[in-house]
Parts: C-alpha cells; structure tokens; sequence
C-alpha cells in the first residue's frame, strides 16, 4: 500500500524496515508526505444501500484511515486522513461514486487540514 516508505526502509537495511513494519500503516504513511485530513457528510440515498461498508472497502483499497457512520438524518458523515493524493481519490469516491445501490446528491467536505501525524491506525465504521 505504501511503497516509498517501504522502499526507503529496504534500501536502509532489513532492520529499519523491519522497524518500519512493525509500526504498520499509520507510521509507513505519516513518514512518506504530507499528510490531509478532511471531514465530510455525504447526501442522498446512503442509508441502507452498504455505504458504509462500501467506503470502509474503497478507504483500505485506496489506503487511507478514519471513519464513517450513519446520522439520524439520514447522511453519512466521516473523515479521512493521510497523503494528500489519497484523501483527494477518497473525496471523488464519496463525491461521485458510493455503493452500488446508492445515489449521491451532494457531499460536503469540512475542516481540511495538514496534520502532522495520523489519528486512526485504520479506517473502521462507527456505530
């Protein structure tokens, strides 16, 4: 998921990555780029269409972390951290994509930032 890092701790030696390793993603991708976080709240039928588990798939895939849950209005809200490229692939997903069932009429992003490290060590649905 995060070849630069890897590929850097390779070229160290198997010790450093080793290291590099053990510490997992979070670590891998805090050490790579700059790093966004952005929170979001996606609008229209996202509520009983897997959403949830759609987003929870598409972060891992894309390789970033955070969280998402159902609102009692019927959105679904979240956040999503780590390289910048990445965060922005997520931000067109939530945008223009979403489960296969789900029909996406706007979504709102918030709070963008640079972080200097990662929050969440995963991207996991909340309840």
């Amino acid at each position: 998921m995060c070849p630069l890092p890897l590929a850097a701790a390779a070229v160290a030696g198997p010790r450093t990555q080793l290291r590099l390793l053990g510490r997992g993603l979070a670590a891998a991708m805090s050490t790579a780029r700059p790093l966004k976080s952005v929170d979001y709240e996606v609008f229209g039928r996202v509520q009983g269409v897997c959403f949830r588990m759609y987003t929870e798939d598409e972060a891992r895939k894309i390789g970033v972390v955070g969280w998402v849950k159902n609102t009692s209005k019927g959105t679904v809200t979240g956040q999503v951290q780590g390289p910048e490229e990445k965060v922005n692939s997520m931000k067109s997903w939530l945008s223009k994509v979403g489960s296969p069932s789900s029909r996406i009429d706007r979504t709102n992003f918030s709070n963008e930032k640079t972080i200097s490290k990662l929050e969440y060590s995963n991207f996991s649905v909340r309840y």
